[in-house]
């Protein structure tokens, strides 16, 4: 697609947006009376641009969910088609559209995995997921890692490791967290991978026995983790989580809400690890964000539990059909344009190693880790001790260093996605070469402002 420029600036028209925002608008995480938010005049393909004539380089693909960049004509087409045809109908009947969805997202995940729970988004599917493990097997404790992300709503903002937890945590509610492997900040005082990944596992293994291998319903993953960091798992550590659930009779989860779905370089990041769960959760890039729609890919094993009872939850929009025509558009663009392996070679071939050429010059630089589309930057004070950036949780006058960071991409046309110590490196998959190389030009200019706070 050729990036459509931004309409002529109009910042009235803008300050009028603004105005509604702020007196109307309950913005999610954050306190209401310390925000800004930019409003947004359009966006194409791996651009947006506000009221001002200000055109930004999307690096955060808006929340990780524009796969295939923005206003796709085809998807575009297919919502507006499916809306003039039938736009909305009941969870409870058989829908053309809702059943061509589901036929395809299941012919791409791994395994039996060949049942589609829809839900509204990652966090009702996550919800969903525990609530058939705990079924399935009878049991009430879930484990996911402390290093994660799993969504806001009750269960799975108990799952979720990092601080966003602790206002609504309600003591963990049957979860238990455990160290999963990140060997840059080892929990094991590991030297090389194949020690964190025999390390995590023996933890992971130690976790399960003290808490009672009966008591445990699932193990929840996220495949690569995401807004934690964006930490490949070393090899044979999916595998091994794996042997241990069908050792003891645990569900296997893995949370590819924000990995799936071309996101790696792969439909979903399970295939580069040949590894199968029991559930997978799913949303995000499945609509290319155009839609909202989430869900559960559920193995045969699990589905057949609900043969004969009934399952106990459901969504008023569960399966909706402009949702759907948007994911059966998405998939089929993916198809026809070979966006997955696009995504693939631009993390071979340009991120990967633009990134770690950028590390060898900037001192600020600690680690750079990713695949695909899936890339994240871990900055430091210090090369030798590793000091992060910025304290872990920092906010105001502690967090100065990266705030200045992501100004200074800002002002060069880049919106970044900047998460604690980290700036995560993750745009359409259908960003060009031309596209990463001006995106990385305005990270290597950004990156002299966090030099500028090492050691």
């Amino acid at each position: 697609m050729t990036p459509h420029l931004p309409d002529a600036a109009d910042p009235q028209a803008g300050a009028a947006v603004k105005a509604d925002d702020r007196a109307h608008v309950f913005h999610s995480w954050s306190a209401q009376g310390l925000i800004d938010p930019l409003a947004v005049a359009g966006a194409d393909g791996s651009y947006f641009w506000d009221y001002d004539g200000n055109r930004y380089l999307d690096f955060a693909s808006g929340l990780v969910f524009t796969n295939i960049g923005y206003q796709h004509p085809k998807v575009v087409a297919a919502i507006q088609e499916q809306a003039a045809r039938l736009a909305t109908f009941a969870p409870a009947f058989a829908v053309d559209v809702r059943s061509e969805a589901a036929r395809l997202i299941a012919e791409r995940t791994p395994g039996d995995l060949d049942r589609i729970f829809f839900t509204n988004g990652g966090a009702e599917a996550v919800e969903n997921a525990v609530r058939m493990a705990r079924l399935h097997t009878g049991r009430p404790k879930v484990l996911s890692a402390y290093r994660s992300y799993h969504g806001a709503t009750s269960t799975a903002i108990n799952l979720t490791g990092d601080p966003r937890r602790w206002p609504s945590d309600t003591a963990s509610a049957g979860v238990v967290h455990f160290w999963g492997p990140y060997l840059y900040r080892s929990a094991f005082y590991a030297q090389d991978e194949a020690q964190e990944c025999a390390r995590a596992l023996a933890h992971l293994e130690d976790t399960v026995a003290y808490e009672g291998p009966g008591t445990v319903a699932a193990i929840v993953l996220e495949t690569v983790p995401g807004t934690a960091g964006i930490m490949p798992p070393p090899p044979g550590y999916l595998e091994g989580v794996r042997e241990l659930c069908d050792r003891h009779g645990i569900l296997l989860v893995l949370d590819e809400v924000m990995a799936g779905f071309g996101r790696t370089g792969a439909w979903f990041a399970a295939d580069h690890y040949g590894v199968v769960p029991d559930l997978l959760t799913f949303a995000k890039g499945v609509t290319s964000g155009y839609v909202p729609l989430g869900g559960v890919a559920i193995s045969d094993r699990v589905a057949a539990s609900f043969e004969r009872r009934p399952y106990p939850g459901g969504l008023t929009y569960s399966g909706h059909p402009l949702a759907c025509a948007a994911a059966v558009a998405t998939l089929r663009v993916m198809e026809e344009e070979r966006i997955v392996e696009r995504a693939a070679r631009l993390g071979e071939r340009v991120l990967g190693p633009g990134l770690r050429e950028l590390a060898e010059r900037h001192p600020s630089v600690g680690e750079v880790r990713g695949l695909g589309a899936f890339w994240a930057l871990e900055l430091v004070r210090d090369r030798a001790t590793r000091e992060p950036l910025v304290p872990y949780n920092a906010s105001g006058e502690a967090n100065a260093p990266m705030a200045a960071f992501g100004a200074a991409c800002k002002k060069g046309g880049l919106w970044p996605f900047v998460a604690m110590n980290r700036t995560h490196v993750v745009p359409p998959c259908t960003l060009t070469e031309a596209e990463a190389k001006e995106g990385l030009a305005v990270l290597d200019a950004a990156l002299t402002v966090a030099d500028a706070h090492t050691v």
